[in-house]
């Protein structure tokens, strides 16, 4: 196959599972949410929660797998994975809002992921990460058309670009953990369980503020990394 069909396949693959996620979030939210989305979340069966925590590893595992087929090494492999992840992230966003109106703008706060903890965020946040995943996706497909394949990022580069996610992780997840930490030894019946006292306070969360700083910090680092991959390749092409 072509590359140019590898990319319209995966693109179509990516957007279907946007929608497809977006239309599972329909359905909840017309269980749970009737009057419309919003913080703190309501409470869920233990059914329902473990259903969407096995749902959104197996998306991870459908969009790992899409680019294990159509990678030709580790880089390429990863490229197609973050490539479609961020089409996937985008298209989920854009069906939520042309079916339900939603988000009402771009700083929103949504429940971005639930692995290994809550992570929440405005919406302009993973739309950012996003971005930035299909312009590093591009530059390593870029530079695997100019050397057959070849090309790899370097420990140095990756060093960065993880880095620049772990912070940016930090900030998804800082003010869900802060409340936590804050409220976890008050909250609950002292014969409760460690674990039941942090289900029942999970859905007592209401963001209260983003770390922009630390996200901001966290968005340079990852496009430093994406500058030194690029740099280093254009070099190497005119060696």
């Amino acid at each position: 196959m072509k590359r140019y069909q590898i990319i319209i396949w995966i693109t179509l693959f990516a957007i279907s599972m946007g929608i497809f996620e977006g239309a599972v979030v329909v359905y909840i939210r017309a269980l749970y949410y009737p009057e419309g989305f919003d913080f703190p979340l309501k409470l869920m069966s233990n059914q329902v929660v473990i259903t969407e925590l096995i749902r959104e590893l197996a998306s991870l595992i459908m969009l790992l797998s899409v680019g294990m087929l159509a990678g030709k090494n580790f880089s390429q492999r990863f490229a197609w994975f973050i490539y479609s992840f961020a089409v996937w992230d985008i298209v989920y966003y854009i069906f939520l809002y042309l079916i339900l109106g939603w988000p009402e703008s771009i700083f929103t706060w949504d429940v971005l992921f639930l692995l290994p903890v809550t992570w929440t965020g405005p919406v302009i946040a993973p739309i950012i990460i996003s971005l930035l995943m299909i312009l590093l996706a591009i530059v390593i497909h870029k530079q695997n058309t100019k050397t057959n394949n070849q090309f790899k990022v370097v420990k140095k580069e990756w060093i960065i670009l993880v880095f620049g996610s772990l912070v940016v992780f930090t900030s998804f997840i800082w003010d869900y953990c802060r409340f936590i930490i804050q409220n976890i030894g008050s909250f609950g019946n002292k014969g409760q369980s460690f674990s039941k006292r942090m289900v029942e306070l999970s859905f007592q969360y209401i963001p209260d503020r983003f770390p922009w700083l630390i996200f901001i910090v966290g968005i340079i680092i990852i496009g430093a990394g994406i500058f030194f991959v690029n740099r280093r390749n254009k070099k190497s092409a005119t060696n």
